[in-house]
């Protein structure tokens, strides 16, 4: 009876580009990276979950990324370098491509006006914690070939190319830091799935097969140093998705205050909240109600005893006028 498990070869042609076929895998690559690149900015500039998710799907970088890890395991330097060469290039194209899509819009496509980029910007731990858990899967996935059918939902959970072209937009329109906060999302999936995909293999003893099959061109790999880098760089990553967890946690509660506070006191006059607007700076809300329109330094006075800054929160007041026909 056919393994359910794959053998280090069979892993080694899944995700290194290299031997006969070499050049159509790469023409490959290049094809799916440019088109999921544009499908993704398209997506993110007209704020489309399902192109972005499209995107997701069609994006190749899982491949070279997965190679990285498998080349580290299997001590296979020339695939190291040519994976990793992969990812670099693949990451730089991404951006550039968004970066051009920018150029070809009105408008700024920044968090403030977006929710596809204000979903990317700002990583929390609880986006490690993901990406760790989705890079579980994809090399399990890599591991056991009765699995591999949830590789296209692990494309869509890891979500590599959008974060790069979000980069590209947002510097592009001159948000820096949005670009930042975006480019360490892409960071932190890339090491989540080298990291997990180191234990995976561990686990499952690839070292020890690849070194029984004698595999051309590897070497009995020791993972001492590789291990300690990403372990360093779980660390550092962790350092600013922790403070960005915390802001976002804080600004969350103060929110919650707020709208406590407005819902409080334009039920007194009979106006209620119709929609909540986040940005960086200021929360907006609109409210709806007749008039006469309610005293607004009611308002401030009671933000300012639960300790909130009022000049941080705008006010939308929209009259409804009700006319009976008929009468």
């Amino acid at each position: 009876m056919e393994s359910r498990f794959s053998t280090p070869q069979q892993m080694r042609e899944s995700v290194f580009i290299d031997g006969a076929d070499a050049n159509a895998r790469l023409s490959r690559f290049w094809l799916l990276l440019v088109l999921s690149s544009i499908i993704a900015a398209a997506g993110v500039v007209a704020d489309s979950t399902a192109a972005v998710i499209g995107a997701m799907i069609v994006a190749p970088l899982l491949g070279p990324i997965q190679g990285t890890m498998l080349a580290t395991v299997l001590g296979d330097r020339a695939n190291l370098i040519r994976s990793l060469l992969l990812v670099v290039s693949g990451a730089i194209a991404a951006i550039a491509i968004g970066y051009a899509i920018g150029m070809l819009v009105t408008g700024d496509v920044v968090a403030a006006t977006n929710t596809q980029v204000a979903g990317r910007v700002s990583p929390r731990l609880i986006d490690l914690l993901a990406a760790l858990g989705t890079g579980v899967v994809g090399s399990v996935a890599l591991v056991r070939r009765d699995i591999s059918d949830t590789l296209p939902g692990v494309a869509i959970a890891i979500s590599l190319v959008p974060p790069l072209t979000v980069v590209g937009l947002t510097l592009e329109s001159g948000a820096v830091v949005e670009a930042l906060g975006a480019f360490l999302l892409f960071v932190t999936n890339v090491v989540a799935i080298i990291a997990t995909g180191i234990a995976v293999m561990t686990v499952y003893g690839v070292t020890k097969l690849a070194a029984a099959e004698k595999v051309d061109g590897s070497r009995r790999a020791s993972l001492r140093k590789p291990v300690v880098l990403l372990l360093s760089m779980l660390i550092i990553i962790g350092v600013p998705l922790s403070l960005t967890s915390i802001e976002i946690g804080a600004k969350s509660i103060v929110e919650r205050a707020v709208v406590e506070v407005v819902e409080e006191w334009g039920a007194d006059a009979g106006w209620r909240i119709q929609s909540i607007d986040y940005s960086t700076t200021e929360l907006t809300i609109h409210l709806e109600g007749p008039l006469p329109q309610p005293d607004t330094d009611v308002l401030e006075a009671a933000l300012v005893e639960r300790g909130i800054d009022p000049s941080t929160i705008t006010i939308v007041l929209v009259p409804v006028y009700e006319v009976e026909l008929g009468g």
